[in-house]
């Protein structure tokens, strides 16, 4: 029983050499062993690794296993896998090397792996933070040597706490500028920025600004580094956006603030050699044109012509002001390498007014031109002014003025209140109210002189209307002067519109007239064709009697003439007759004697006198009365009778005559 304990007593011991000399060492699979020389060898004598087996830290390590070493003589830090998470960056410190020189700010990349120590201090690796960064994955690392970085946590075999320090703080800077992911144009740059309120919301409208902090320093003269090493063609050379931290130091890449900027990507970038800011791309908007002032780039020539002395345009890519503007666009401008002045081209106003100022804000220091009339008033007039640039002038504009704002403020201001003063003072205060058009008109013309001085096309002056300072004496004089005016405007106003009102009250009688005539039109109608038609009735009955009258008076004539006519043919034939029987008579009569004699004459005139009435067919009462004239009828028988008494004188019978003659008469 004893020698059993014994025995198991010494292999307890025996294990517990084997385990306190590290004889046999165990190195699980997900670790490695960082192998220390304690003795039997030369003592390091530079650095901190033992390329040829001094005392130290070996530079190979042990991966998963069983190793054996003499008891005691070695000593195996087991130390976890270095593994870079997806989507991550780790960093290296090297702690052996050689020493930076100066003005070198991180250990130079060299051709050996970092997993291989004894290859990268052969190839002239330096101490320090390193240029080469981990990408994803897993890595057997010697953590002696190399203290990496990530964004959990430190892997290495720190032996100070100044050392811990060190590490740590270089952590901490890590974490500030982001470096442990990737940088992410167009995603994360949206975060970035989130802060900027006035910024457009698309993400990949940013851009980023690389700060390069190793590498030669610039001239004094420069504040952006120059364009290297963005050629793809050339392997040697091409940097692919700075993530070849060697190729851009061979490219002749400087540090400081570098002129190529990073557009929409992800970009593995060392960001203790490069750091990125992010800023807005430049957008130049429709309706205006982005003239650049370079603060990069080589002298250029003179382009501004002779007749401009106000400052040097030169080439698009030279310092200066370029010649050439930016039409409406989206640039990836860098702002630290200069800046773009927008400068509109289309038509902007100018207003002259506290109490209005335009989206454009050019005339926010602008007010009312004071002025002094020739009756001595101090109204103040507004203003409004059209403005207009040419795209091509742009770059003659920022060069002579710097930005528009300054043109107003300095130029424009000036320039057009003393032309107003100037001519408030030729004018009264009546005068500026009254012949505003005629001022107007004649300062457009002017004044489009005095713009095109200055590369401005002057499109319009707007005047508005005076008034005086509120509160203050003259203010309210001018006041009166205007109410004054209004008063007298009123009045003419009023007497036009009594005018007015009389003419309406005409035409309203008028109207009215007018439209009780148009309601008896119907009987005024009626009526005047009732009076036409007995008016033209009795123009026909007077035309049908007159016509009635002239026939019966043609007829009436011609019966009397064919009456006269004939009486005269019938009296002619008788008195004929009468002839040849008073010759009969007279014969007999001269043969008969006494009263025989007469009584047969009458009886023989009787006789004649009825037979030629009825074969005349003549009335006893005639129609027409027959005068006492010389042709009347009876005068005919009268004249008959006293024929024949004549003759019965002359043969001596006068006793019969004036029984006939007085009958006659009688008759």
């Amino acid at each position: 029983m004893i020698i059993l304990l014994a025995v198991a007593a010494s292999i307890v011991v025996l294990i517990a050499l084997v385990f306190i000399s590290n004889a046999i060492v165990y190195i699980p699979n997900d670790r490695v062993g960082i192998v220390e020389r304690l003795w039997g060898a030369s003592s390091l004598t530079r650095g901190l690794i033992a390329l040829n087996g001094e005392v130290g830290y070996q530079p190979q390590v042990l991966r998963g296993g069983l190793h054996y070493f003499v008891p005691f003589q070695y000593r195996v830090h087991k130390a976890d896998l270095v593994t870079i998470p997806q989507g991550e960056l780790g960093y290296v410190f090297a702690r052996d090397g050689r020493e930076l020189v100066d003005g070198q700010a991180l250990g130079e990349i060299v051709e050996a792996d970092i997993e291989d120590v004894a290859a990268f201090l052969r190839a002239g690796g330096q101490k320090g933070p390193q240029r080469a960064i981990l990408r994803e994955g897993t890595h057997a690392i010697n953590v002696a040597q190399f203290a990496i970085i990530t964004a959990a946590r430190v892997h290495g075999l720190l032996l100070s706490d100044e050392e811990k320090g060190t590490v740590e703080q270089m952590g901490r800077v890590l974490a500030e500028r982001k470096g442990f992911t990737p940088v992410v144009i167009g995603g994360t740059a949206s975060k970035v920025l989130q802060s900027d309120k006035a910024a457009d919301e698309d993400a990949s409208d940013v851009l980023g600004v690389v700060t390069i902090q190793d590498g030669p320093v610039l001239p004094p003269d420069e504040i952006v580094a120059p364009r290297v090493g963005d050629d793809p063609s050339n392997k040697a050379t091409f940097h692919n956006n700075f993530q070849n931290i060697s190729a851009f130091l061979r490219a002749g890449g400087r540090r400081g603030r570098q002129h190529q900027v990073l557009v929409e990507g992800t970009y593995y970038l060392n960001r203790l050699f490069a750091t990125v800011e992010f800023i807005r791309k430049t957008v130049v908007p429709v309706g205006s044109v982005g003239v650049v002032v370079s603060y990069y780039g080589k002298a250029g020539a003179d382009r501004s012509g002779d007749g401009y002395s106000h400052g040097e345009l030169v080439d698009n890519g030279c310092r200066g002001v370029w010649k050439e503007p930016l039409l409406p666009g989206k640039y990836a401008f860098n702002t630290y390498a200069g800046k773009i002045q927008l400068v509109p081209t289309t038509n902007f106003i100018l207003k002259w007014s506290k109490e209005v100022t335009n989206a454009h804000k050019y005339d926010e220091n602008l007010s009312e031109v004071a002025l002094i009339t020739k009756d001595a008033f101090e109204p103040l007039m507004p203003l409004s002014v059209v403005v207009h640039i040419d795209y091509r002038k742009a770059p003659l504009v920022v060069q002579r003025f710097g930005d528009i704002k300054r043109l107003v403020d300095q130029t424009l201001d000036p320039m057009v209140s003393a032309y107003f003063k100037n001519t408030g003072q030729t004018k009264t205060l009546i005068e500026l109210l009254q012949e505003r058009s005629a001022i107007q008109e004649k300062a457009g013309i002017d004044m489009k002189g005095r713009f095109e001085a200055y590369n401005l096309e002057l499109q319009e002056v707007l005047i508005g209307t005076p008034h005086g300072n509120t509160g203050d004496a003259s203010g309210q004089r001018i006041d009166t002067i205007l109410n004054q005016l209004r008063d007298r405007q009123v009045a003419k106003e009023q007497m036009e519109t009594y005018d007015q009102q009389q003419q309406a009250a005409d035409k309203e009688r008028t109207l009215r007239e007018a439209q009780a005539r148009t309601q008896i039109q119907t009987e005024l109608t009626k009526s005047e064709i009732s009076v036409k038609i007995r008016t033209n009735e009795g123009d026909a009955a007077i035309a049908a009697a007159t016509k009635e009258a002239q026939v019966i008076n043609i007829n009436a004539d011609a019966e009397r003439k064919r009456q006269i006519a004939v009486g005269e043919g019938k009296a002619a034939a008788t008195e004929s007759v009468g002839k040849a029987e008073a010759s009969a008579i007279r014969a007999k009569a001269e043969a008969l004697t006494g009263e025989g004699a007469r009584m047969q004459l009458v009886n023989d005139l009787g006789r004649q006198f009825a037979d030629a009435l009825r074969e005349g067919k003549i009335a006893i009462v005639p129609k027409i009365a027959l005068g006492a004239g010389e042709g009347g009828a009876l005068t005919m028988l009268a004249q008959l009778a006293n024929a024949f008494m004549a003759e019965r004188m002359e043969s001596g019978d006068a006793s019969a005559a004036p029984t006939l003659t007085g009958r006659v008469n009688e008759t």
